[in-house]
């Protein structure tokens, strides 16, 4: 455990340094300002209603989860991986007393706390910005539901993060798999539009579920079956991702 809190402290600490987590930060305080001042604008000018405080956190969730946060999670994911592959840093990294599997794992769970904290750095933001232009629908429930959604959010988001960690085990070139996952989730995303029907079993297709978490009736075997879904290509996705990082020759 003490290799693992180490490798984990060493990969945070690492992706602290990178300006991309900085940049991302920039471009969603900046997109919150200009949606939230774009909302009054159309409320004041048009006669509009617009959203309420707490509906503007949902509606930024939905555009960033499908926007911002898979590009910025698909660089942070590559960084971890093909940068170091291609500097040959990867190496310099597992000459420490430290088991592949640990050290896999912590770069996953960096990855993670990427996520969580630029999900929850959104949330914060844009419930301010609600709140500032807006405080009359404030309540104790819509806080939840808004904190539900940011969290459950995090699921999906992993599964994206794994898909890429497995491109970047096939290949070497952080430009190739870039494009490559930005041309998957865009071919999955067209996938589930035309073929309706189908687009459940499509992780994508899950990145706005917490909208069933927020559903005045509760759908629990929806939620459920999305989740093991979910969960399955978890599973899949680290298997064949570690599978092939340990077969790797540093």
């Amino acid at each position: 455990m003490a290799g693992f809190k180490a490798a984990l402290t060493n990969e945070i600490e690492k992706l602290y340094k990178k300006k991309k987590v900085l940049v991302a930060t920039i471009i969603s305080l900046i997109f919150i300002v200009i949606g939230q001042l774009a909302i009054s604008g159309m409320r004041s000018g048009l006669g509009l209603r617009g959203t309420s405080n707490m509906e503007f956190p949902i509606l930024v969730l939905s555009v960033v989860v499908n926007t911002i946060l898979p590009l910025f999670t698909a660089l942070v994911t590559i960084d971890c991986f093909s940068a170091e592959f291609a500097q040959n840093t990867m190496k310099i990294t597992l000459t420490r007393p430290v088991t592949r599997l640990k050290f896999f794992t912590a770069k996953i769970t960096a990855i993670m706390v990427f996520i969580i904290v630029n999900l929850i750095f959104v949330m914060i933001f844009s419930l301010a910005a609600g709140i500032i232009f807006n405080s009359n629908s404030f309540t104790l429930a819509a806080l939840i539901k808004i904190f539900i959604c940011y969290i459950v959010t995090l699921i999906p988001m992993m599964i994206l993060a794994m898909m890429i960690v497995l491109f970047t085990n096939f290949i070497r070139s952080g430009v190739g798999v870039f494009f490559l996952s930005i041309f998957v989730f865009i071919i999955l995303k067209v996938i589930g539009l035309i073929f309706s029907q189908y687009s459940g079993v499509l992780f994508t297709s899950m990145l706005d579920w917490y909208n069933l978490w927020i559903m005045s009736t509760f759908p629990f075997g929806k939620i459920l079956r999305q989740f093991i879904l979910m969960c399955s290509y978890g599973i899949l996705f680290f298997t064949g991702s570690y599978y092939l990082f340990d077969k790797k020759d540093f």
